[in-house]
């Protein structure tokens, strides 16, 4: 990759097919891949249903301009507004999961006119702009680890929310890596005092929505209803689209303020067609129950592994959101486990060294018999490590 930016680490450039939970190289060596690309492919690569209604709307249209959308993106709207729960709501269609939490914030900050917005510490969020940076001079960042069932009053003592217009909540296992999902108390306390004092609800379910953590969305474990909904990567099940979803108050009163924002590829009706595709198999194939229960036998498996091997310090997760941490180890690591993994033929997430952590968020679509197989190479790889 001689003439491709390396932004970040590149590992293997010669993957040429992909078929389900299968990716094939040049070689045609089978790897199982439990990252579904980069958390993009819920329902697997190369769905047949969804290859074919991109297929169809590329022989009609693929992209009109912003003033120009078609009934395309009124039924894609629709269909998204349903599986988030918000009725009579409005949505607009962007190009990437940072593009629409971003849309988000800025929209809160307009709505609310309020200088700060609050999150927790270790969000991701996105990977520019004011959700990116997290500057200290626009953003509130709680530690939530350090909250517990007797101390969240007096924590949120200290949240200056008068000044905050909106809490960012970001349920998909803290940050990108650490899959710790924060306590429901905690979110209900936060939630409740933000709209006590005018403000809105922004949940960012780029990485947790789309049948990610056993139901439709992250949110949906804590009981609340969010204002506004940023969605991505499974949405398009690997086409680069996103969404923003809002209830119809933030709606009137973001077009009442005089907002306007346009790229490119806004409402363009091949990823409407997508998304809208994408969320018809959802429902068909029954995939967010199925990936439930699929990822409890899943996490029970990690379980029994973890108390077999003194290494594994945790297996946790939720649906097809899974982690297992390790303990400090001069041999056994995320590290050293991912490597060996990949040699074996599957590809699983490894990104912070500090947390140690393998992380699995495979395909909803993926079969129990390849969770067996990962499970049983582990439990080899463990074994041998052992030994030495």
């Amino acid at each position: 990759m001689q003439h491709i930016l390396k932004c970040h680490e590149i590992i293997k450039t010669d993957f040429v097919r992909g078929e389900n939970c299968f990716l094939y190289d040049t070689e045609g060596k089978q790897y199982v891949d439990f990252e579904s690309g980069i958390w993009c492919t819920a329902l697997g690569h190369n769905n047949p249903r969804i290859r074919l209604a991109i297929e169809s709307q590329l022989k009609q249209i693929i992209h009109l301009g912003t003033r120009y959308p078609n009934n395309l993106c009124e039924e894609a709207a629709k269909a998204v507004l349903d599986i988030v729960g918000i009725e009579n709501g409005k949505c607009t269609f962007l190009s990437s999961g940072s593009e629409a939490v971003e849309f988000g914030v800025q929209a809160i900050r307009r709505i609310t006119g309020k200088p700060l917005l609050l999150t927790f510490q270790n969000s991701f969020l996105g990977s520019y702009g004011s959700a990116g940076n997290k500057q200290l001079t626009e953003w509130f960042l709680l530690d939530w680890n350090s909250c517990t069932h007797t101390n969240i009053d007096n924590r949120l003592e200290k949240i200056p929310f008068e000044k905050i217009g909106g809490f960012v909540f970001e349920p998909g296992g803290s940050g990108i890596s650490f899959v710790h999902f924060p306590p429901a108390p905690l979110i209900h306390s936060i939630v409740g005092k933000i709209r006590q004092m005018g403000g809105l609800v922004l949940v960012n379910e780029v990485t947790a929505g789309m049948g990610r953590t056993g139901k439709w969305f992250g949110f949906q474990h804590y009981d609340i209803q969010p204002d506004i909904v940023a969605l991505g990567k499974g949405l398009g099940n690997g086409y680069p689209i996103s969404a923003v979803a809002m209830s119809l108050e933030v709606a009137e009163n973001l077009e009442n303020s005089g907002f306007h924002y346009a790229q490119s590829h806004q409402n363009d009706p091949l990823g409407c067609a997508t998304a809208k595709e994408v969320i018809t198999v959802f429902h068909e194939g029954n995939w967010v129950e199925k990936g439930n229960e699929l990822g409890n036998f899943f996490l029970n498996e990690l379980r029994r592994l973890a108390q077999k091997h003194a290494a594994i310090k945790e297996a946790r997760g939720r649906g097809m959101l899974l982690g297992l941490e390790f303990q400090p180890h001069d041999r056994i690591t995320a590290a050293s486990m991912y490597r060996a993994l990949l040699e074996k033929g599957f590809l699983v997430g490894y990104y912070y060294p500090v947390g140690n952590i393998l992380r699995f968020d495979p395909a909803l679509t993926m079969e129990k018999e390849n969770v067996l197989r990962l499970i049983e190479c582990l439990d080899h790889i463990l074994e041998e490590a052992a030994l030495y």
